[in-house]
């Protein structure tokens, strides 16, 4: 699934989700180091816990984060 994401440096996200894990997720631009440890982190997990776990997260002043987009991509599915 491709995700358009709002309010983050990521442009899009690519995510892959089977039998409620997620399988594979790629960035589109963003601060690749964090980006690459949100994928090292969450690929093979529960889908419902990357969302319960990530969801509400901020970045400085903004009111949504990467890992925030990650949890409200996956609500999407």
């Amino acid at each position: 699934m491709l995700y358009k994401t709002t309010g983050v440096c990521c442009k899009e996200m690519n995510i892959e989700v089977a039998d409620g894990v997620v399988k594979e997720i790629n960035f589109s631009n963003g601060c690749p180091g964090n980006l690459k440890g949100i994928k090292a982190l969450i690929e093979g997990m529960p889908k419902d816990q990357v969302i319960k776990t990530l969801k509400g997260i901020t970045c400085g002043e903004r009111p949504t984060s990467c890992p925030d987009q990650v949890a409200l991509a996956l609500e999407s599915l």
